[in-house]
């Protein structure tokens, strides 16, 4: 897929598998046919680099966050903004749909996440404690939890009902750049610019593994489908 002018910060796949949307430092979106490799409907809004794109879970729209300080709800098919999300302080790096649909959770270089009502806009909590910028967020499965991982070198779990933290992932010596779950749930992976990915038991916090290999800090790291593999990518060029 070729047409950003700048690099792709984020890809995603929709629910039906038949799209690919792309988020890029070019301040644009765009979603793309999966088999022809067509630009279906490009977003553009953002006034600098868009950082992250999600689908919801009915594939009907969209959520990018952006270092414009907004995160924005998108209908899939127009391309048309539907609604932009505000009250960080400083750019966003990641946005994602609740597994309902009915939440998009934030996260800021403002160190804190905030949680918003995916048909008003309307903000429901705003989670504070990292030291430092959040770089990711995502729900747990059930969409009772949220993970996020910061430049604090940390990742923690909150409860997304009451913004209260319940566990911290404490190890990593230099920022984690992604944090996910399992996908049964029992587990956390973290993935730090120290060259690390590591596992962790998300009822207890202790860690299980610690994986090697890189050359350079580790920006993404998640599990296939059905839990058995990982794949991390690199500041190192490889996957």
């Amino acid at each position: 897929l070729t047409g950003h002018a700048g690099g792709v910060n984020s890809v995603a796949l929709s629910p039906s598998g038949t799209q690919i949307a792309t988020a890029s430092a070019d301040y644009t979106g765009r979603i793309w046919d999966r088999k022809t490799g067509q630009v279906l409907t490009p977003l553009k809004g953002h006034t600098a680099s868009v950082n992250s794109i999600a689908f919801s879970p009915d594939g009907k729209s969209l959520v990018t966050a952006s270092a414009d300080v907004t995160s924005r709800i998108w209908d899939a098919q127009t391309g048309r903004i539907l609604l932009t999300l505000r009250g960080h302080s400083a750019g966003v790096n990641s946005a994602t749909f609740s597994p309902d649909g009915r939440k998009v959770a934030t996260a800021s270089d403002d160190r804190t996440v905030r949680l918003y009502d995916a048909r008003s806009g309307r903000l429901i909590l705003t989670l504070n404690g990292h030291g430092a910028a959040v770089n990711s967020v995502v729900f747990s499965a059930d969409g009772k939890h949220l993970l996020t991982a910061s430049a604090d070198q940390t990742a923690w779990l909150w409860d997304a009902a009451t913004g209260r933290e319940q566990l911290t992932f404490k190890g990593h010596s230099a920022w984690v750049y992604s944090a996910t779950f399992s996908p049964d749930g029992t587990h956390v992976l973290t993935a730090s610019e120290d060259g690390t990915a590591r596992i962790w038991d998300v009822r207890t916090g202790r860690e299980l593994h610690s994986m090697t290999g890189h050359a350079a800090g580790i920006l993404y790291a998640t599990y296939s489908p059905d839990g058995r593999q990982l794949v991390t990518t690199g500041l190192d060029g490889t996957a």
